[in-house]
């Protein structure tokens, strides 16, 4: 039952550029990268053609932590400055699910936390002092 925080940056279509910046300027490794395009298929919800090459998910290892990325989905808006959320991990979809209630008192949901191809409980929550945060629940779903 573990909990992690990693600092999360959310780019506007030059993830993969910014991932080459901080390899370099960090000494750090990508660990793992995925595009929307490689994401499992979804006929409801197909991605467009130029959301394809975006990276949806991306870690590099620096030193003894990770750093998270992703490009923002087109036409979602993106604000230079508010680029940088929180993403907590746990192992624990209970623990997950009373984050995220807390979380959300007096904040507001971007996404509930749900099921989804990456994770048992996964969701952003915006809370009562503006700060931005992905539950990631670990595991097979």
């Amino acid at each position: 039952m573990s909990s992690k925080i990693f600092p999360y940056l959310v780019m506007d279509g030059n993830c993969k550029e910014a991932i080459q910046f901080y390899e370099e300027a960090l000494q750090a490794k990508c660990t793992f990268s995925q595009t929307f395009g490689e994401m499992p298929e979804d006929p409801d919800h197909p991605i467009p053609a130029e959301a394809k090459e975006r990276i949806s998910h991306a870690t590099l290892e620096v030193g003894d932590t990770n750093l998270m990325f992703s490009d923002t989905f087109p036409g979602l808006p993106h604000q230079i400055g508010n680029q940088v959320t929180l993403c907590i991990s746990s192992t624990d979809k209970e623990k997950s699910e009373k984050i995220f209630a807390t979380l959300q008192e007096e904040g507001e949901v971007e996404m509930p936390l749900q099921e989804t191809f990456f994770s048992p409980a996964y969701g952003i929550v915006v809370d009562k002092f503006g700060v931005t945060f992905q539950i990631y629940t670990e595991g097979a779903k």
